[in-house]
């Protein structure tokens, strides 16, 4: 079965991404952990443009090793559904997969 990771920054903006896409999350600054996924544009092949997809997670000062944490156990399969997804980030029902995520920003490849 595929897994999905799914995110929602406002009511008509939301991005899921099949697990095999997510290249991996970085810490940019404090309060802000960015993860990467292949291009959803072209399928997955950019357009001229970077090649990835950006999700750029708020969190806490200070707690982005504990969010890293909770991401890699969701990615891992324990917070998976039985339909095999996890809502990572969910900003219109403020639902997210660690109680330190406060905000999630969609940035497509361009």
């Amino acid at each position: 079965m595929n897994k999905f990771l799914i995110f929602i920054d406002a009511a008509d903006d939301a991005a899921c991404y099949p697990l095999s896409a997510f290249a991996g999350m970085t810490v940019a600054a404090d309060a802000t952990i960015k993860m990467w996924f292949s291009s959803s544009i072209a399928g997955g092949h950019g357009a001229g443009g970077t090649e990835a997809d950006l999700v750029t997670l708020t969190v806490t000062a200070d707690t982005e090793l504990k969010v890293f944490k909770s991401i890699a156990d969701a990615v891992a399969g324990k917070s998976f559904k039985s339909n095999g997804y996890v809502v990572i980030a969910d900003d219109v029902n403020s639902t997210y997969v660690d109680s330190d995520i406060t905000a999630c920003a969609i940035t497509l490849d361009s």
